[in-house]
């Protein structure tokens, strides 16, 4: 194979998270980079959008692109990027349960997820909240009345935003709880930040604050997360939201006019300075937002703010608009994908790598040659049985992986799929969407 030796070596544990997850048919938390593959026009575009986060501005983007298209894996690959340069991460799939407005806490529960998801550099798998917390005491200091003072000043700019008084409030409850070293109450006061009191009364009864976090305002929490986290440190906070094909799937009308109505709130408040540090991205498929009847675009105030110009085309697309669209992969891109999977393989069990280029490309010729692989092959079913050869080929050290792949080849070279020999494409044909 060519360049093996220039491989990067990937450490056992990030190999093994690549492996299990993409045999799993689901995106890696972890170790994205080295599997990374085209996107970089996308990826250049988003992370323009970081250096306005960090300036104070904000940002809202749709990435949309049908099932297969690589939503999924370039949020990721966002999100990892995004807590390399000191940025806060949360991100949310939305579902029945996770809307961003509902009658029975489905927006809160989308809150929930997000600050339960908040990740940094040194905390990327989720569950940073205390780590924030205590980083901003650390800036202020503890233990003296000076301290208290520097954390005062520094929440204060907070009390001019909506509902900024008690989330300082309970920011300045954290610090002194500890100062004091009262566990207890840090534990309540990031109990109500993750929005998980129930009532005004318990949360009276717990930290002496009539207010709590509800499905109606959690977004403006949202914002002042955001501004806060520039005085613990970091340079804004990025938030995620996949699947917003389940807002398309929601029955009642006026119940996703209310969804569309908060994407609305949000997209304005990005635009019009409303929001600062804060950046959003949205995943969805094309019927999920270009719908006239169901999707996004059914809601006439996003649709005129939304909809493509007359001058974008295919050969020219516009990376500043708010949607993102996805294209395909190409074969070669595909080609190199698993050129790096099958390094990452033998360096995680340890044994000399046999796969060489001739068979790679004999492999995707099977996987071309499929009844059907022009309209529904996507490269998750190819990642599955390509890390499945190669796990075979593992266990079994005397099988001869090029003849295997000959056999198959010969069983299926007369199968209707993309075209060419065995069904395989030409070196820039584009492969059915990316999604793992």
């Amino acid at each position: 194979m060519s360049d093996t030796a220039a491989a990067p070596r990937v450490p056992k544990r990030v190999a093994a998270v690549i492996l299990n997850s993409l045999k799993g048919g689901v995106v890696p938390r972890i170790g994205l980079p080295y599997i990374t593959v085209g996107r970089e026009v996308e990826i250049r575009a988003l992370l323009t959008d970081l250096d306005l986060i960090a300036d104070g501005g904000a940002s809202f983007r749709f990435l949309v692109g049908r099932y297969g298209a690589g939503k999924s894996f370039l949020l990721q690959t966002i999100r990892t990027h995004a807590m390399g340069e000191n940025f806060v991460v949360a991100d949310a799939d939305l579902s029945p349960e996770r809307r961003l407005q509902g009658g029975q806490g489905q927006g809160l529960a989308t809150y929930r997820e997000l600050v339960r998801n908040l990740s940094t550099k040194t905390r990327p798998e989720g569950g940073a909240l205390g780590l924030v917390l205590d980083r901003w005491v650390a800036a202020c200091g503890e233990g003296d009345a000076d301290a208290a003072e520097r954390a005062r000043a520094s929440v204060e700019p907070l009390e001019e935003l909506v509902h900024g008084f008690d989330f300082a409030r309970m920011l300045m409850r954290y610090h002194r709880a500890a100062s004091e070293g009262d566990d207890e109450a840090k534990s309540a006061v990031m109990r109500w930040l993750r929005g998980e009191f129930r009532t005004k009364t318990e949360a009276r009864g717990e930290l002496g604050v009539s207010t709590i976090i509800t499905d109606d305002d959690w977004y403006d929490y949202v914002k002042l997360l955001a501004a806060f986290l520039t005085r613990a440190g970091y340079r804004g906070l990025l938030v995620l939201i996949d699947e917003l094909v389940n807002l398309y799937k929601i029955p009642n009308a006026v119940t996703r006019q209310y969804n569309y109505e908060k994407i609305l709130t949000m997209y304005n408040d990005t635009l019009q300075g409303k929001a600062r540090h804060l950046g959003i991205i949205m995943g969805g498929t094309p019927t999920s937002i270009e719908d006239r009847r169901r999707g996004v675009f059914s809601y006439e105030a996003l649709r005129s703010r939304l909809t493509q110009g007359r001058f974008a085309r295919e050969d020219m697309r516009d990376m500043l608009a708010p949607i993102i669209r996805l294209h395909p992969l190409t074969y070669e891109e595909l080609l190199v994908l698993i050129e790096k999977l099958a390094q990452i393989h033998a360096g995680y069990f340890g044994y000399e790598l046999g796969v060489t280029d001739e068979d790679l490309a004999s492999f995707l010729q099977i996987e071309f040659g499929r009844v059907g692989s022009d309209s529904h092959l996507t490269p998750r079913e190819v990642i599955r049985d390509f890390i499945e050869l190669l796990d075979i080929a593992c266990q079994n050290p005397d099988l001869d992986i090029t003849a295997l792949l000959r056999d198959e080849g010969a069983v299926g070279a007369g199968a209707p799929g993309t075209g060419g020999a065995g069904g395989a494409p030409g070196p820039d044909a584009p492969f059915a969407e990316f999604t793992i």
